[in-house]
């Protein structure tokens, strides 16, 4: 029996959790796996990067979950610093090229992982190449803004963008001693919110001296004599200085390899794929993390939403497939969370404006509550929002910000999503309860509670 070739593109949670799980199933005897990745790194946490930039992680390399030389030990050939740059579908080969000797060669497979990820989204705007002005996606990324930190004298930050990863390393600089502004073209930061929500993250990061501007468009960074940024400026006519720039816009798929060779995408540029995650119409080609797409399954389309829970799951379910085995990513339901400061941020299904474009009709519930009991020393206050399909009363979406232990609650609301459960069914779940837990009437639980008196004043 011949030896089969699986060809893994991308180093990272996707990839390299296919590639592994794929030599579970099957030795080096069976199965021959190639990897490439462009970076220096592999298996790494990029969420984590923010906070390695804080100082909260003591330095780069409590991220990474496995070296290269741990994968290599596994039977993986693995090719750091090796970038693929064409595939060819039909003859099942692709080229890639040594980013250290520039030399380049072709590689066959009989399987393909396309894991490529997805890139800091960068605007065309005059200086936005500017030495001095930093995306952050990759653990290279991180390096390269850590060590311009440690080079720049002054201690002046601008963020362009105010997502989660603005937000985060908003957060991460202040703590290194910067001041910090933050522009973003929003009415309030974290647009994964709705604008009433936002405005309490708002009000967080004015507490932690962060200069947080709505509705400013920046329209070019500004460039000293030698091509590095100073400044950012606005159509507003406002020039904000800055020692250093990071885009915190939000990142878009890095599917152009993929799309070159003819691959579908949806309407974010994400590879499109089957719950096998193998990508639509090509047998031997499968593709995982944040180059894809994946179902939304409250609004019943495909999104692009990445995040690395979504990233590691994808390469379980691709390397059990290739390795000759079955499994299924059935979707998602969009279930992230964050916090600034001591603020905690959660949303899991539909914003307002999400279910608008869906053309659900709903009605929403807001609540004011403690993350304890209110009486137990240290209580803490949080607010919960819950969207419901104005008929029916299923549960559509859920927003809380709050202090201490407010965003894990919204794993509640996203399991009674993922069961697609009316507001009525979530009143009724036997939640824990202790003073030190929760009131007696858990946060979200009373936000499920106006939210069916809203379904039912809302009739028909």
């Amino acid at each position: 029996m011949a030896k089969e070739r699986l060809v893994v593109v991308g180093g990272d949670a996707a990839g390299m959790s296919a590639a592994s799980q794929a030599r579970r199933l099957k030795g080096p005897a069976e199965l021959e796996i190639t990897a490439f990745e462009r970076g220096h790194f592999t298996s790494y946490s990029a969420c984590g990067i923010p906070y390695w930039i804080g100082g909260q992680v003591a330095g780069r390399d409590e991220l990474i979950a496995r070296t290269p030389e741990e994968h290599r030990a596994r039977d993986i050939d693995l090719r750091t610093r090796t970038e693929v740059v064409e595939l060819d579908l039909p003859g099942r080969r692709v080229r890639a090229r040594d980013l250290e000797s520039g030399t380049e060669s072709w590689t066959a497979y009989d399987k393909l992982v396309l894991a490529t990820g997805a890139r800091p989204a960068r605007p065309r705007l005059p200086g936005i190449g500017a030495h001095g002005v930093h995306g952050v996606q990759t653990l290279d990324d991180g390096r390269r803004l850590m060590d311009d930190l440690e080079r720049s004298p002054g201690r002046r930050a601008v963020v362009v963008g105010a997502g989660y990863i603005g937000v985060e390393m908003a957060e991460a600089l202040v703590r290194r001693g910067y001041a910090v502004t933050v522009l973003h073209r929003g009415e309030q930061p974290m647009a994964t919110l709705d604008p009433d929500m936002g405005g309490l993250v708002h009000g967080a990061m004015n507490r932690m001296g962060i200069v947080t501007v709505s509705r400013a468009e920046v329209t070019k960074i500004l460039t000293d004599e030698e091509g590095r940024a100073v400044a950012v400026a606005t159509a507003a006519g406002d020039e904000y200085p800055a020692d250093v720039v990071v885009l915190g816009i939000g990142v878009e798929p890095r599917t152009a390899l993929a799309r070159a060779a003819g691959l579908p995408v949806g309407t974010s540029g994400g590879l499109l794929t089957d719950l096998s995650m193998r990508v639509r119409g090509h047998e031997e080609v499968w593709a995982g993390g944040d180059c894809v797409e994946v179902l939304d399954l409250v609004a019943g389309r495909t999104r692009h939403i990445p995040l690395g829970t979504h990233a590691n799951k994808h390469g379980q379910v691709i390397g059990s497939n290739v390795g000759g085995g079955y499994a299924t990513f059935p979707g998602v339901v969009g279930t992230a969370v964050s916090k600034v400061c001591d603020l905690e941020i959660a949303r899991t299904g539909l914003r307002e404006r999400d279910a608008l474009e869906a053309g659900l009709r709903f009605v929403t519930a807001t609540i004011a509550s403690t993350n304890t009991a209110g009486y137990y020393p240290g209580a803490e206050p949080m607010t919960v929002k819950m969207l419901a399909e104005r008929r029916t009363g299923r549960l559509l979406g859920v927003q809380i910000v709050g202090g201490a232990g407010a965003a894990k609650r919204v794993d509640v609301a996203a399991v009674a999503l993922t069961a697609g459960m009316t507001v009525d069914q979530v009143v009724s779940l036997d939640l824990g309860y202790a003073p030190p837990f929760s009131p007696v009437w858990d946060p979200v639980l009373v936000a499920a509670r106006k939210a069916v008196s809203a379904v039912r004043a809302a009739g028909v």
